[in-house]
């Protein structure tokens, strides 16, 4: 099965383990991920702005490529996949960024959204399945008590988003599990690490982080996993703990034998 693939800028640079273990961990599945060609930055952040276009375009040229291709589109970086699924639902229910977005590009073929955009941890679930992923695993991290830190950008808005419950979210567990592993819940799994204050107010940074850490500490886990390159640098580098936060995918190829 094949799918377009947006990696994003920070995968082809400081994350570049996230897009290594989801490459080789996808061959492992029988997917294929196909890399759009000649993809720009998706924007970093979704702009609130309700008349902004212009930091929306580079989003739009992704999502019609892949709609050109006649594939669903795959992310793996949560703030890629945050941004690129509120430009795409934009383009589904705002005539006037639609109409004014296309008029710019002027596409052979006007985008209205059609684009289906899944991220990485949903193809686990719902395209593969978490029953068929556990038969695949060569490798079972039993033992191993891990924490799944959602952050902000994957849950929220969840009328948008649709990822799972924002409030109590169970993808990353049900992920941990087929890997073998034992999941561990703690009250800050999907609260706000205060990543994006790291400039402005870097003390809250410290705070924020430093507090998921413990939260899940305190629930005995031994290492977090995240989706988010963002999240992994404030919770490494902010954060005031010695407990280790990795990539999902490289449990994932760990798993698989592929690491």
């Amino acid at each position: 099965m094949t799918y377009s693939y947006y990696p994003g800028c920070t995968l082809k640079t400081k994350a570049k383990d996230l897009d290594r273990y989801a490459r080789a961990s996808a061959a492992a599945l029988g997917i294929e991920l196909e890399e759009i060609e000649e993809w720009q930055c998706c924007g970093g952040v979704y702009p609130q702005a309700q008349d902004e276009i212009a930091t929306k375009l580079s989003s739009i040229r992704t999502l019609n490529a892949a709609k050109e291709k006649g594939q669903d589109l795959i992310t793996v970086c949560s703030g890629c996949h945050h941004v690129l699924k509120r430009v795409n639902h934009d383009m589904q229910t705002n005539d006037d960024i639609r109409t004014r977005a296309n008029n710019y590009l002027e596409l052979d073929v006007p985008y209205y959204g059609e684009t289906h955009i899944i991220h990485y941890l949903e193809m686990l679930r719902d395209v593969v399945g978490f029953d068929e992923l556990k038969k695949k695993v060569v490798n079972p991290l039993k033992g191993k008590k891990i924490g799944a830190y959602y952050g902000c950008m994957l849950l929220r808005p969840n009328e948008e988003m649709a990822f799972d419950d924002p409030e109590n979210p169970v993808i990353m567990e049900n992920f941990i599990k087929a890997i073998g592993a034992t999941p561990v819940i703690y009250p800050f799994r999907n609260e706000c690490c205060g990543a994006y204050m790291t400039l402005k107010k870097k003390e809250l940074a410290e705070e924020k982080s430093t507090k998921v850490l413990k939260s899940a500490e305190g629930k005995g886990a031994d290492m977090l996993i995240t989706a988010c390159p963002l999240c992994l640098y404030n919770l490494t580098t902010n954060g005031k703990s010695e407990l280790p936060v990795l990539y999902f995918t490289e449990l994932l190829a760990e798993a698989l034998g592929v690491k």
